[in-house]
Parts: structure tokens; sequence; C-alpha cells
């Protein structure tokens, strides 16, 4: 998990670095169109804008923008593959992952899609460009980090023990789990040690010892007792 929030990171630093030049973008994109005769249709899609860098682009700048929208929904694709191998979730954040793919599928139609508040990228096109050309496009990214760290956030509420067996320790742990536990078991079943049988029985003879002892001073002493001879010659 800490590995899929660095790479979340990364790609955020990278994305508000492009959020810089998003008029650099959107111009690029003008001036791909142009060059393709494509005036008319909103950019819809990640093939889209691949078709025109690819062979609408007579300059570095446009090329180097365009190229930077691409890479990181590349990043944020392959991150959406990583994260289905980091946990088993439910259904809520396996529909957020199935939304992800789906947003960044190369000819999924972006066209009806709006970054919402706190997100203003669609604020910084005019009304025409918002409603008919880019204001899907622009508001891809945001939306799928927005999914992803919302992702995230389910996952850290489920109980650990959903963890995928990434190293098999943790598969091992959870069988030797049971076996300890009748292990455990077992011994505060364990009967009465043989040498508190011992002792018990050590316990007993000495008991008996002492009231021997007891019983043969006793006889000893009634055999003392009895008439007082005077020390003398006896007839």
């Amino acid at each position: 998990m800490n590995e899929v929030k660095e790479s979340l990171r990364n790609i955020e630093q990278n994305y508000k670095l492009f959020l810089q030049q998003q008029f650099t973008f959107v111009g690029a994109l003008q001036h791909t169109r142009e060059n393709a005769h494509d005036t008319i249709r909103p950019v819809a899609s990640i093939s889209q804008v691949q078709s025109y860098m690819d062979h609408h682009c007579n300059n570095s700048t446009d090329k180097r923008i365009l190229n930077m929208f691409l890479n990181m929904c590349d990043d944020l694709s392959k991150l959406c593959h990583k994260l289905e191998t980091v946990r088993s979730g439910n259904d809520i954040t396996n529909g957020i992952l199935e939304r992800c793919k789906l947003l960044l599928s190369h000819n999924n139609d972006l066209s009806t899609i709006r970054a919402k508040y706190p997100h203003d990228v669609v604020n910084h096109l005019s009304c025409d460009e918002a409603k008919n050309h880019y204001g899907g496009v622009v508001s891809l990214i945001p939306i799928v980090l927005d999914c992803m760290k919302e992702w995230i956030t389910h996952m850290e509420k489920l109980p650990q023990h959903m963890l995928c067996n990434m190293s098999g320790g943790s598969a091992v742990s959870e069988k030797r789990a049971p076996q300890d536990a009748l292990a455990r078991a077992a011994i505060s079943q364990t009967p009465p040690s043989a040498t508190s049988n011992k002792d018990h029985i050590q316990v007993q003879g000495s008991k008996h010892v002492q009231k021997k002892h007891l019983n043969d001073i006793e006889n000893h002493s009634g055999k003392l007792k009895g008439p007082w001879k005077p020390p003398g010659r006896h007839a």
C-alpha cells in the first residue's frame, strides 16, 4: 500500500506541473485539430489525443505537452492495474477501480465528464471550449486521481487479513494461527504433572509415618506405667 501511495504522489506532482500549462495543452489541441481538419467534434478520447500528436503535431512545444498528458494517462493506467494486486477489496472499492479502468480506456468517450469543485480546470476554459471541445479531456486526470485517493481511503478501512498474499508470509501466518490455538488449548487441558502426584503421595506417606510414630510413643509410655517397686531383693 505504501508503494501505491508513493506512485500516486509522484503522478500528482507531475499533474501539478501539467496544470500550470493548461493553456499550452489546450492550444496544442487546437493546433493539431486544425491540422487534422477536425475542429467540429470534441476531443473525446485518449486515442484521439494520441492520433493528433502522432500525425498532426508540427512543433516541439505542442508535442511535449501532449506527450506529457499521454504519459500521465499511461502512468495512471499502470497504477490502476497495480491496485488490483495490492488487496482484495469489496464492492465499493471494486466499483471505484472499474470506473478508473473505464475512464483510462483509450477509446472511452470523455466528452460528458466534468471535474467538480475543488477542481477549476473547466473554469479556465471559455464557455464554448468547456461545453463543446475540451471540458472532458481536461477533466480526465483530476477525476481519476480523486477516484484513486477514494479507493485508498476505503481500502485502509478494511480488515488487515484481506491483504493479498504477495510474498507468502501472510498465508503461512494464517495457516499457523489455528495450529497455535490448538496447541494452547492442549496445554491448558494438560492434567497435573507427575511431580504433583509424587508430591501428593509423599505428603500422604509423611502423614502415615507421623501417625505411626505417635502410636509407638503412646505404647512405650504405657509400658513404663504401673506399680512402683523399690529396688532390692525380691522373693
